[in-house]
C-alpha cells in the first residue's frame, strides 16, 4: 500500500510543474499587459515598472524566477494591480471563503447523491427510480450559472426568505443559495453512479450468498453492498471536486462572495500575471491532492487496484 501511494505522489509533481509552466505561458501570451490602461505611461517609467517585477528578461527566465520564488520561499510574488498586497496575502484573506463553499457543496452532494441513489437502486423501476433519475438528469443538463441567477431571483427577490447576494460572514442564510447552486450538479451524478453501481452489486454472487445464508436485508445492504456499490463515486470525487472549485468561481461572481474567484476574474482581465498564476497554483494543488486522496481511498476500498500496481 505505501508504494502504490507513494507512486501516485510522485507521479502529481511533473504534472504540478506542467500545470505551473502550461499557465504561465498562455498569460503571457495573451494580448496586453499589467501596465496597459487608458492612460498612457511614459517609456521611460514603463521600463523601470517592467525591470521592477523582472518583466523586460525572457520569459523562460522570468518563468524560473517564479518557480524559484515558490520553491525557495513559498512566494507567489507582488500583485501588479494591489501594490499594497502579495499575491499570498491576497490569497490568505479569501481561500477561507471559497474552501467553505466548495466542502460544503461537496458533502450535501455526497450525502443526499448517495441516498438517492440508493433509493432508487433499491427500488429499481418503481415510481421512486424514476422520481430520481428525473431529478438526476434535471440537474445534469442544467449549468450552475443558469442555476444561481434562478434560485436568487425566486428565494432572494420574490420570496425574499433569503439573501440574494453577499458573504454576511459566512452566516447561514447567506451560504444556502450558493451552496445549493453548486452542489446540485455532482448530486445529479453521484445519485446516477450510485444507483448503477448498487444495481450491479446487488445482483452479484457475494450478496446472493449473504442473502442465503439468512442474513438481515439491512445488514446485507451497508456491510457487502454498499461498500462495492460506491466505488464509482469514490473515483468521481477527485473531478467532482475539480468542478466544483472551478465552478465556485463563477458562483462567487454571481452572489457576490469575497472568495478567490473575484480575485481570478479580477486579475485575468486586468493581466495581473502573478495573481491570476497564484489562486490556479493553489486550485491545481489542491485538484492533484484530492485526486491522489481518491486514489489511496480507491486502493484501500478495492485491493485488486493496489495489488495490480
Amino acid at each position: 500500500m505505501l508504494w502504490f501511494g507513494l507512486r501516485r505522489l510522485m507521479s502529481a509533481i511533473p504534472t504540478l510543474f506542467i500545470v505551473i509552466f502550461l499557465s504561465f505561458m498562455i498569460m503571457h501570451a495573451a494580448p496586453g499587459g499589467p501596465f496597459d490602461g487608458e492612460r498612457q505611461l511614459p517609456p521611460e517609467i514603463e521600463q523601470n515598472l517592467l525591470a521592477k517585477y523582472d518583466l523586460d528578461k525572457p520569459l523562460l527566465t522570468q518563468f524560473w524566477l517564479y518557480v524559484e520564488g515558490i520553491v525557495t520561499e513559498f512566494d507567489f510574488g507582488p500583485s501588479f494591480k494591489r501594490e499594497d498586497f502579495t499575491v499570498t496575502e491576497l490569497i490568505s484573506q479569501s481561500w477561507h471563503v471559497s474552501a467553505r463553499i466548495g466542502l460544503s457543496a461537496l458533502s450535501i452532494a455526497l450525502v443526499i447523491g448517495a441516498t438517492l441513489g440508493c433509493m432508487a437502486a433499491l427500488n429499481q423501476n418503481s415510481w421512486v427510480d424514476y422520481f430520481v433519475m428525473a431529478l438526476a438528469m434535471t440537474g445534469i443538463t442544467i449549468p450552475s450559472f443558469v442555476i444561481a441567477p434562478v434560485l436568487s431571483l425566486f428565494f432572494g427577490v420574490w420570496l425574499n426568505l433569503l439573501p440574494s447576494a453577499g458573504w454576511g460572514g459566512g452566516s447561514l442564510p447567506n451560504m444556502i443559495l450558493p451552496v445549493a447552486a453548486l452542489s446540485l450538479g455532482p448530486l445529479a451524478v453521484i445519485a446516477r453512479l450510485t444507483r448503477g453501481g448498487m444495481i450491479e452489486v446487488l445482483r452479484s454472487n457475494f450478496v446472493r450468498t449473504a442473502r442465503a445464508k439468512g442474513l438481515p436485508e439491512g445488514l446485507v445492504i451497508r456491510r457487502h453492498a454498499l461498500r462495492a456499490g460506491l466505488l464509482p463515486v469514490v473515483s468521481y470525487l477527485g473531478p467532482a471536486m475539480a468542478a466544483l472549485m472551478t465552478g465556485s468561481l463563477v458562483i462567487e461572481r454571481i452572489f457576490g462572495l469575497p472568495g478567490l474567484g473575484r480575485y481570478f476574474v479580477d486579475g485575468a482581465l486586468q493581466r495581473d500575471y502573478t495573481l491570476v498564476l497564484g489562486v490556479v497554483i493553489l486550485y491545481s494543488t489542491l485538484i492533484i491532492t484530492l485526486n491522489f486522496v481518491v486514489d489511496v481511498m480507491y486502493g484501500v476500498l478495492d485491493p485488486r487496484v493496489r495489488d495490480s500496481q
